[in-house]
């Protein structure tokens, strides 16, 4: 059976040409279940993994829909970090000028009076909120003519405390906008702005197809607070390892490891929001050539990262969520290749870890690591706390506020 191609979807001969010169010629899954909807004019919501081809289901039918000839910016595309916006420009730059259209990043920690130039000359503004706020207040930019607006990982959007910022830029699009929403997730706060921001959306759930998976091996590791760096100096040193990504939760414990790193003799390079945008691009650019083969990185600073080759995924420091845990480790085994992730646990978060990805089914990976075997069940005070009844308001023990 010939397989689905660009111009079976709609899109126009010059972008299905340009994507050709690039060796694309077949649609991913969540491109094949987008694309129609975005060049019928409808909303969007699409609930998609990284990694699955998002940028190009946006960013092929956007580019489709201007013309050269509309105002200035007529399509803004938001983004949770600088990292994902620069990725998104490069990876439509060349799209875009086919069809005779300027695109532009701007972000926070860039001279300002530089990237309001290019925003006001962009048909296609691709920005993280806060610095295009900063734009809009210094009168550089106007949003009274976007027509079409996407919102990129809005779910990471809502993590960094966005939300404030984004309903202002809503606001101030065209009323008869077409809006478009991609997010790991569609439910709880995301599910709400999903519905506050679009009308009559359709809605798209997609994950990685098992020949898109990859094979990912897990491995779980108890360790000591002592002994995680020179776990870590054993795993970097083994041999068949590549590209290696090293999460870490904070911005001065991925300097303080890579320093530490250094006087082991592996070297490595940092990444976090304290970096200047030339020391994250740099870090980066040495990373993905394989010149230094280690990249130490906080949870957001990582989000914009789309590096192929990566081998490796090392969780040095215990993801916070379950959602994270799959995001971190999906930075490897992408597009079918296999890949290794580890996880470094301390003795005492060794059942609050265990639970976490109990819920992943990975149980034989936990007991091969060490766990007990019940450790993805809930303590037995937990589960005599789910069964009680709630006290009675004349209890003379204060009863446990939500969330405390």
């Amino acid at each position: 059976m010939k397989s689905e191609t660009f111009a079976d979807l709609g899109v126009s001969e010059v972008v299905c040409g340009e994507l050709a010169k690039r060796g694309i010629d077949s649609p991913f899954a969540v491109q094949k279940m987008v694309i129609p909807d975005v060049l019928a004019g409808r909303d969007v919501l699409a609930q998609s993994p990284t990694g699955s081809g998002k940028t190009l289901a946006f960013g092929v039918p956007l580019v489709s829909r201007l013309r050269d000839s509309d105002p200035r910016p007529s399509a803004l595309v938001l983004a949770p970090t600088r990292e994902l916006a620069l990725q998104i420009v490069e990876d439509l730059r060349a799209l875009a000028h086919v069809r005779a259209l300027s695109i532009a990043a701007v972000y926070g920690g860039a001279g300002i009076v530089k990237q309001a130039r290019i925003a006001s000359r962009a048909h296609i503004l691709v920005a993280t909120p806060g610095r295009l706020l900063d734009l809009i207040d210094r009168r550089d930019v106007s949003l009274k003519h976007v027509r079409l607006l996407v919102l990129d990982e809005a779910d990471r959007m809502l993590d960094m405390g966005f939300r404030p910022v984004v309903d202002k830029i809503v606001k101030m699009c065209s009323r008869d906008r077409q809006t478009l929403l991609f997010s790991a997730t569609l439910e709880g706060e995301v599910g709400k702005i999903a519905a506050a921001y679009t009308t009559n959306p359709a809605r798209h759930e997609h994950a990685h197809s098992e020949e898109r998976k990859g094979d990912v091996e897990h491995r779980f590791v108890s360790v000591s607070h002592e002994g995680k760096v020179d776990r870590l100096v054993a795993e970097l040193s083994e041999p068949e390892r590549g590209l290696t990504l090293v999460f870490v939760r904070t911005k001065r414990g991925a300097d303080r490891l890579v320093k530490r790193l250094a006087a082991s003799s592996v070297p490595a390079v940092a990444m976090h929001g304290d970096k200047s945008q030339s020391q994250r691009e740099k870090a980066l650019a040495r990373f993905e050539s394989g010149h230094v083969n280690t990249l130490v990185a906080t949870d957001v600073a990582a989000r914009g990262i789309d590096v192929s080759g990566i081998t490796h995924v090392i969780n040095y420091d215990m993801p916070a969520t379950r959602e994270d845990y799959v995001h971190r480790v999906g930075r490897t085994a992408r597009a079918g290749a296999s890949g290794v992730g580890v996880t470094f646990v301390l003795h005492d978060q060794a059942r609050e870890f265990a639970g976490m990805v109990g819920e992943l089914g990975l149980h034989r990976e936990l007991e091969l690591g060490g766990f007990p075997s019940d450790a993805t069940r809930p303590p037995q005070a937990a589960r005599r706390n789910q069964a009680r009844p709630s006290r009675n308001r004349n209890s003379r023990r204060p009863r446990a506020r939500a969330g405390s």
